[in-house]
């Protein structure tokens, strides 16, 4: 087969975090390469991804392609009736079995075989929690994408219950293929404590990762922490909560209810981290907070249990699909519930051990080895349905 994936999600983050888009393409794709060399796949990058480490990799193999789109360079100057079929015609000229979007959309004028990966629909939900923009992608192009697909693939079933709802597709056109969870290797005791000392972290604390923004539920965190340590004062007086993610929409109300709180000395926002600083800061910690509001998968929790942390999150959407019974769930939206979640962990350590244990198990069932094989069986059907 002739294979062809839009790799243009991929970021050069290789001195830090990959979005979950990207994180998904580029685990993904790797795994596809390496186990299926009797296929060849093409790989459509534009300017930006033309110069990330991956692409250095994936030339190495005779069997991969890489074909950089015209113009990419100019993109922000061409309008969407230009660009759409500009990128369709380089599209087609490779004459592909089958083409992948493994991220929500497919240039409008491609009508050949397609694969659109969905991973969070919760826009059209809540689009209260995102920033207002052009309605073009959200009105036309995504629906018009997932329509036209011969297969849509879901990260989760919320997310495939979302997609069949939204645009009304039936059973057969919609796949769940779970993302994996890498493996991750636990830093070096000297490591993890150069890390702390790099942000002056002494001592517990409790540590969150992801984009500062409403969505994931900062205000009613830290108004927790702040009450948790008033309960237990003073001996709660050393513990930190310790925030680590880049800036996102809304995320002033965020900085300002940390500055309002009793316990704002104890709060610490560290910014965009490295890989190695989020393993470091994640194994070392008490344990991972995240009562997010919505995830169409839930990645950071998934971690986080794999290296054998407690979690405390929320019972919503697909993270009880992701975590199982190996997390303390809180609802989200009642802060006396985050509250006593959070309690419940810092003060009960074989609690917190039987939460470490489960959680790596649960981990264990989710693989980018196994996400692959059946993305490649959709790749396999979608060719000898068409």
């Amino acid at each position: 087969m002739r294979i062809g994936i839009d790799c243009r999600t991929m970021l050069n983050c290789s001195d830090g975090e990959k979005a979950g888009v990207g994180h998904y393409t580029t685990s993904l794709v790797q795994e596809l390469v390496r186990h299926y060399t009797e296929e060849r796949f093409v790989l459509f990058i534009d300017h930006k991804t033309a110069t990330i480490p991956e692409m250095s990799e994936f030339k190495k193999h005779a069997h991969v392609e890489l074909v950089e789109f015209p113009l990419s360079t100019y993109k922000k100057y061409l309008p969407y009736v230009y660009a759409h079929p500009l990128v369709s015609h380089w599209i087609n000229r490779k004459k592909l079995d089958v083409f992948h979007s493994p991220a929500y959309t497919i240039p409008l004028q491609y009508k050949q075989p397609s694969v659109v990966t969905v991973h969070d629909l919760v826009i059209y939900s809540h689009p209260e929690w995102f920033p207002k923009q052009p309605k073009f992608s959200q009105e036309k192009l995504v629906p018009a994408s997932i329509k036209k697909a011969a297969r849509v693939i879901a990260v989760s079933q919320s997310t495939a219950a979302a997609a069949k709802e939204l645009f009304q597709l039936s059973e057969e056109r919609v796949q769940v293929i779970y993302e994996g969870c890498t493996t991750q290797k636990r830093v070096s005791v000297v490591k993890a404590a150069a890390v702390r000392e790099k942000f002056g972290i002494t001592g517990r604390f409790l540590f969150f990762i992801g984009t500062i923004e409403p969505r994931k539920n900062l205000e009613r965190l830290i108004a927790a922490f702040d009450q948790l340590v008033l309960q237990h004062a003073p001996r709660l007086a050393s513990v930190q909560l310790v925030i680590a993610g880049a800036k996102g929409w809304k995320y002033e109300g965020i900085m300002n209810a940390a500055t309002k709180a009793k316990a704002q000395k104890q709060i610490r926002f560290i910014g965009y981290v490295t890989h190695e600083e989020k393993i470091a800061l994640m194994q070392s910690c008490h344990f991972f907070a995240f009562p997010s509001l919505w995830e169409g998968f839930g990645l950071p929790v998934l971690e986080a249990m794999g290296l054998g942390v407690p979690v405390l999150t929320s019972r919503i959407a697909a993270i009880p699909e992701v975590a199982g019974e190996a997390c303390e769930y809180v609802d989200p939206e009642n802060l006396v519930s985050i509250l006593r979640g959070m309690d419940r962990l810092m003060e009960d350590p074989t609690y917190r051990q039987h939460l470490a244990e489960a959680g790596q198990a649960q981990a264990k069932q989710f693989s980018w080895a196994k996400c692959a094989k059946e993305t490649y069986k959709c790749y396999v059907d979608v060719v000898k349905r068409h």
